[in-house]
């Protein structure tokens, strides 16, 4: 059987080549991910019988740090929070670490780096005072020669540790020596009443995907739309780093407006105007990034989103100064191995423009050795929407506003506020409800393996497409296979387990993407008196949305009790599409808007 001291040797002093090579079954991904585990449960499984296991060489790409984990699940059940041994590889294949060491994703998520970073250091001082002869065993501070900031996380997360070298790794039997009195260290934790909820709520780490990144919140003023969006933000931390508030201004009429744009006035040659929202957008980025290359960004698939919301987004008109981000938006895509695309917002040739390249990066905050990959990234290829962006604009329907085109209702994912998250004045000082911790959008097109679990070959939900089809036809208002698309990922994102809940996201996909594009007068909407377009369509949907159309309820997909238990509301397409009748009917004229 192959000893550990080899193993370490042979990954430490491989390492380097390998990085370079192919990462699909590469033979030193091998080692990390099934050899070495084995090697180690077999050293630890007669003391510590209940320790996991974990070892990972990278997600897809190859790691900057690779890396073996031992849990213990009465301390901690993953490597994103919790303290833990762990074998962390240098990234220069130098060597090799036994460190204790914490978990930085999850409360990093949830706090911000600043204040988890923070929270890491008193942690490791409480660890360190309480364990007799633990501050003993090893250093405290690790070089890792990591390059992307999940590997440096790991150095400031160390709690003890000791170092071997690749040109001298020791003897199996000093090893298992540092192992088991490690994790005899590490059983004594348990003792130290250090729990795990008080590092990270898990509960504000449960989250609901959007089918879309950008969302129209409508409805009259003073619903709170926009202490919507900022709650949203809160829910997952709590310093709000992840929240930017942009107001949008009447005279806003072209992207530069937010995205902004090359200025020669003044002493300092041509300079790049930077704007909160472009600022925000790359923060985004950085809590996106796990590593970078020139060609391609390696993500931390655990990120939080980061919520930008443009208030009173229709004071100005939204398909002028909106225009490059609703064209770059239909860009996103992921690949078939899960890898991001998006175009570039600002193309890369702005850096080329500026006389200050550095100023700009300045003014972006990617100054420092850490964010020197994801400059030269954007260098090359520009700054294009990061994934973990959704942009929220709230919009009141009045004299003083403007309305939407197609072309943004399209690209959109419309909340009549007062339907989805209606005001509740019995409960304001005692709330009953709360809206579900949303999540940024990480499908761009489903298969029928993802929708087996949910609507077999997505059947159903093309048979309703077309029956509304049947009557939108001909008309300004037919839908397309955008359309399409997003009722299927939308059926993923709720996950519906059986036809009521899935005629729920149907009747939700009425209300955030269908109806919002019928508006007109009784000429366009083909209202005789007798008939109209709405009428025709009501009798579709009776048909179609048979679980849930006449006086029965269905699952509330974005709000839940206080304590976390499932709401059941009425059919809301029900509601809105006689109130738009009874609308056209009146004054001769409706549309969806509040």
């Amino acid at each position: 059987m192959v000893e550990l001291s080899q193993i370490l040797e042979e990954i430490s002093n491989n390492w380097t080549s390998a990085v370079t090579e192919s990462f699909s079954n590469h033979l030193i991904a091998q080692k990390i991910r099934k050899e070495l585990p084995n090697i180690i449960k077999n050293i630890v499984a007669n003391q510590f019988p209940t320790l996991e296991i974990k070892s990972s060489a990278g997600a897809g790409n190859w790691a900057n740090v690779p890396w073996l984990s031992i849990l213990d699940p009465k301390i901690t059940d993953t490597t994103q929070e919790g303290i833990y041994p762990v074998y962390l590889f240098k990234a220069d294949g130098t060597g090799v670490y036994l460190s204790l060491n914490q978990g930085t994703t999850n409360p990093a998520n949830l706090l911000g780096k600043n204040e988890a970073e923070k929270q890491a250091l008193e942690t490791s001082q409480f660890i360190l005072e309480s364990i007799d002869g633990l501050k003993d065993w090893g250093d405290t501070s690790i070089d890792l020669a990591a390059s992307t900031p999940l590997g440096k996380s790991y150095e400031r997360s160390n709690i003890i540790a000791k170092y071997y070298a690749a040109t001298s790794i020791p003897d199996d039997q000093q090893l298992q020596k540092d192992l088991l009195s490690l994790l005899e260290f590490y059983s004594q934790i348990r003792e130290l009443n250090i729990p795990k909820e008080d590092v990270v709520k898990k509960n504000k780490l449960k989250s609901t995907s959007l089918p879309k990144p950008f969302i129209l919140l409508s409805g009259i003023s003073g619903t709170g739309k926009t202490r919507f969006v900022k709650q949203q933000a809160l829910c997952l931390r709590d310093d709000g780093s992840n929240y930017q508030l942009v107001p949008v201004r009447p005279d806003w009429h072209e992207p530069s407006d937010l995205l902004g744009y090359i200025s020669r006035l003044g002493n300092n040659g041509a300079i790049y105007i930077v704007t909160d929202f472009l600022r925000f957008l790359v923060a985004a980025w950085q809590e996106m990034v796990e590593s970078v290359d020139e060609n391609e960004i390696i993500f931390n698939d655990n990120t939080i989103p980061y919520w930008l919301c443009l208030d009173e987004m229709n004071l100005a008109p939204v398909e002028q100064y909106f225009a490059d981000y609703l064209s770059v938006i239909e860009t996103r895509e992921w690949d078939d191995n899960g890898q991001y695309r998006c175009e570039p917002l600002l193309n890369a040739s702005i850096f080329t423009q500026v006389d200050d390249p550095a100023l700009l990066r300045t003014s972006l905050n990617l100054d420092g050795d850490d964010n020197d990959d994801l400059w030269a990234y954007f260098l090359k290829n520009g700054i294009s929407i990061p994934p973990n962006l959704i942009v929220a604009g709230t919009v009141n329907m009045d004299e003083t506003t403007h309305g939407f085109s197609r072309k943004v209702i399209d690209r959109a994912f419309t909340l009549d506020f007062g339907e989805f998250f209606p005001n509740d004045y019995q409960a304001y000082f005692e709330p009953r409800t709360q809206a579900k911790t949303l999540s940024y959008a990480t499908l761009s097109r489903v298969d029928e393996a993802e929708l087996a679990n949910y609507d077999g070959k997505g059947t159903k939900s093309i048979a309703f497409l077309e029956a509304i089809n049947s009557v939108l036809n001909a008309t300004p208002f037919e839908l397309a296979y955008r359309a399409l698309n997003e009722l299927l990922i939308a059926v993923v994102c709720f996950e519906p387990s059986d036809d009521i809940a899935l005629q729920a996201v149907w009747d939700d996909f009425l209300m955030t993407k269908v109806l919002p594009r019928i508006e007109g007068d009784a000429e366009k909407l083909h209202d005789d008196g007798e008939t109209s377009l709405l009428r025709q369509l009501e009798i579709v949907l009776e048909a179609q949305l048979s679980e849930i159309w006449s006086a029965k309820t269905r699952p509330d997909l974005l709000r839940e009790a206080i304590d976390g238990s499932k709401l059941t509301i009425t059919c809301r397409s029900k509601k809105k599409v006689n109130w738009m009748q009874q609308r056209l009917t009146d004054n001769s004229f409706t549309s969806f808007w509040p």
